[in-house]
């Protein structure tokens, strides 16, 4: 998208939207998962980072990524768990935009998109494992939560791929 790189409230209200998407997706579209004491929780806000990302970029992605989930988190009683997923899903985000958007492809290549979804996942995984780690106060129990984030991630991954696909045919995004 193109745009003057003096407007700032157009970023600023972009931004916004984007974290409002992502903390809607997350806080509607989700399912509690019945896997270790801690359960888990499979949502679309992790599709809704994936394609914040790759449509506008690492510092919207990641901003959107770690402000609409932590927001969840607050309002949704996981509020332990707010600045460890601040902190995850920045950083999950900006590892995608930055890999999407690297060499001018500007999120266009459905293959780098699909290589920064896989690089950020472990990020992402490494970041909660070491949340667990600090609120159970074992290396052991953060092991459960693992296969319920490699599900969220890989319906975030196949929600986001073919939505930036279709979105980057629009002339808005061209």
């Amino acid at each position: 998208m193109t745009y003057g790189k003096s407007n700032k409230t157009f970023d600023l209200i972009v931004t916004s939207l984007l974290i409002s998407l992502v903390f809607v997706a997350t806080f509607f579209i989700n399912i509690r998962l019945p896997i270790a004491a801690n359960g888990g929780l499979v949502h679309l806000g992790t599709g809704m980072l994936f394609i914040a990302a790759i449509m506008f970029g690492p510092k919207k992605g990641a901003i959107a990524g770690g402000v609409g989930m932590a927001l969840f988190d607050l309002f949704s009683g996981w509020t332990l768990w707010a600045p460890f997923t601040l902190v995850a899903r920045c950083v999950q985000g900006y590892i995608v935009g930055k890999i999407a958007w690297s060499g001018g492809r500007n999120g266009k290549s459905p293959i780098f998109n699909v290589i920064a979804i896989f690089v950020s996942v472990p990020f992402m995984l490494l970041g909660y494992y070491i949340c667990e780690r600090v609120i159970f106060g074992n290396w052991v129990a953060p092991l459960a939560s693992i296969p319920g984030n490699l599900v969220q991630n890989a319906v975030g991954m196949l929600i986001a791929i073919p939505v930036c696909l279709a979105l980057k045919k629009l002339p808005l995004f061209k």
